[in-house]
């Protein structure tokens, strides 16, 4: 799903509110999440999932074109942990 796809689906759901004030709130979720994200922190939503910042070691990668060695530098990345509800529904078997 995309941001406009989100925003849709809100205004779709409550009808009661404007798209300007929709948009406004689903960008300060975003930025809310992307704030605690670059001040190394995490970001919990509960009964959805977890997104924290994972460091990753410098390595020695390949280049798939030219078979060259490449060295990668270090870097932090964002993770995801979905939540057991997410999990379950996901996993459901009937």
């Amino acid at each position: 799903m995309i941001k406009s796809s989100l925003i849709k689906k809100l205004l779709k759901n409550n009808p009661h509110l404007v798209q300007k004030d929709v948009e406004s709130i689903v960008n300060i979720v975003l930025d809310n999440i992307s704030n605690a994200l670059s001040e190394k922190g995490r970001a919990e939503i509960r009964g959805f999932g977890t997104f924290s910042v994972r460091h990753r070691n410098a390595r020695n990668g390949r280049n798939p074109r030219t078979g060259d060695n490449v060295v990668v530098p270090a870097k932090n990345v964002p993770m995801f942990k979905p939540g057991k509800s997410i999990r379950d529904r996901l996993n459901y078997k009937s």
